[in-house]
């Protein structure tokens, strides 16, 4: 197809009223899809409906070393989670506390408890004049609302195939002492699906940072949500790099089964060094006597061993691997070569990145929205909901059928396609 920049203003009207056509078409379907959030589909959560049967009213609930799952206690969580979540993480089970269902929920007590209290002994952070964050663009809009909501400075960082900008999180960390954290999805990275090259890890474990107590806010949540079996993206492991270049503390290393069994009814964990672990359940001991050991029992009597979560996994790819590859067809069968949008083609996580013209995104997405489909809020893969290009958009493939996967991501690239013919229209008058 010939490039919009490329066509003659009369070529580019001709387009654009049969692109109101095509528009008007999809307005007369009255659609209802939602592509908003990464949310697993109804035939993902069947895979774990045998977590219903792991356990019931006659199953033994004592633990290896005599614990009762149904009774106080065990504020780490019981050891056969660890070991298996452990596996998942890649982390040693000794280095690992045992959570509730959401890692979002623990990633805030994380920064509540900085906030509160403070980190190993340094200054709370409510006493303190000012605190910024890092935060690697475009991102995960729930860890911004995170920092947001609790005042908290952000500054964007650059994204690239290999991870964050690394030359700029280098000086940026090392000059300014209220630098705290950073947000980090390193594998299949929320929203453009990246992963974190060894050189960027190794970089992450070697930082020098101005502040004792800034910490790299490590979400792997999709550590093994791979679409292929024969294309997977491989990470160095953070603590291991961090303990080998004498930073052993500067890591929390976050996942969850949140999108590998249920989302609502999953176990969280957090992994880090055992200075931290201690700095941590000291002030756990008054939060919680512990998490919900039946729950974490009934992972671990379903899947048995990592071997089993890996083949469960399997099955949730060859469900969404399908709808992703849907998507990409019909972007590159519909946009390529128009020179209006990029788009990613992760191989595994839960989104797509589309990156638009700029000044574009904001209409793109209302456009959809006018037609029926529903998308992520333009602006939201960036801090404060401000993309200064106005040009990002999330894509997520895995919740609708594929047949209405489909039909949204075509609208999708109508609705693309008239808004940056008429921005170029607009400019050429």
């Amino acid at each position: 197809m010939k490039a919009y920049r490329d066509m003659t203003r009369e070529e580019l009207g001709i387009e654009i009223e049969a692109l109101k056509k095509e528009y008007k078409r999809f307005q007369d379907m009255d659609l209802s899809l939602d592509m908003s959030r990464g949310k697993p589909c109804r035939e993902q959560l069947d895979l774990s409906m045998g977590l219903m049967d792991a356990l019931n009213s006659s199953a033994d609930l004592i633990c290896e070393d005599g614990t009762d799952c149904r009774n106080y206690g065990v504020l780490t969580g019981i050891n056969e989670a660890k070991v298996l979540i452990g596996d998942m993480m890649e982390n040693n089970p000794d280095n690992i506390i045992i959570y509730g269902n959401s890692s979002l929920n623990v990633m805030y007590d994380t920064v509540a408890r900085a906030f509160t209290h403070g980190i190993m002994g340094n200054t709370p952070w409510c006493k303190l004049d000012k605190v910024k964050w890092l935060c690697p663009v475009p991102g995960y809009d729930r860890h911004f609302g995170i920092t947001e909501y609790f005042g908290i400075e952000m500054i964007p960082v650059p994204m690239s195939e290999n991870g964050p900008d690394m030359d700029m999180v280098e000086k940026l960390v090392s000059e300014d002492e209220a630098i705290k954290g950073i947000w980090c999805v390193p594998k299949y990275s929320n929203p453009q699906g990246y992963s974190y090259s060894d050189e960027t890890v190794r970089r992450f474990a070697r930082l020098k940072p101005a502040a004792k107590d800034f910490r790299i806010f490590w979400d792997n949540a999709y550590g093994i949500h791979h679409l292929y079996d024969d294309k997977q993206d491989y990470l160095i492991e953070i603590l291991a790099e961090c303990k080998r270049a004498g930073n052993p503390d500067m890591v929390y290393k976050f996942a969850s089964t949140s999108k590998i069994t249920f989302p609502g009814s999953g176990i969280a964990a957090l992994a880090t060094s055992l200075n931290n672990l201690e700095d941590i359940m000291g002030q756990m001991t008054h939060q919680t006597i512990g998490h919900d050991k039946v729950n974490q029992l009934r992972h671990v009597r379903f899947f048995t061993d990592i071997h089993g979560m890996t083949e469960h996994m399997k099955k949730h790819a060859d469900i969404i691997r399908p709808k992703f590859e849907a998507v990409e067809k019909i972007f590159d069968e519909n946009l390529e070569g128009l020179g209006i949008g990029t788009w990613t083609k992760p191989r595994g996580g839960y989104f797509i990145s589309f990156d638009a013209l700029d000044g574009c995104a904001k209409a793109i997405v209302n456009k959809a929205k006018k037609a029926g489909v529903k998308m992520t809020g333009a602006g939201a893969t960036w801090p404060y909901g401000k993309d200064p290009h106005d040009s990002n958009i999330r894509v997520a493939p895995t919740y609708p059928s594929i047949e209405d996967l489909k039909t949204a991501a075509t609208l999708f690239t109508v609705c693309v396609r008239l808004v940056s013919a008429e921005k170029i229209f607009s400019e050429m008058n």
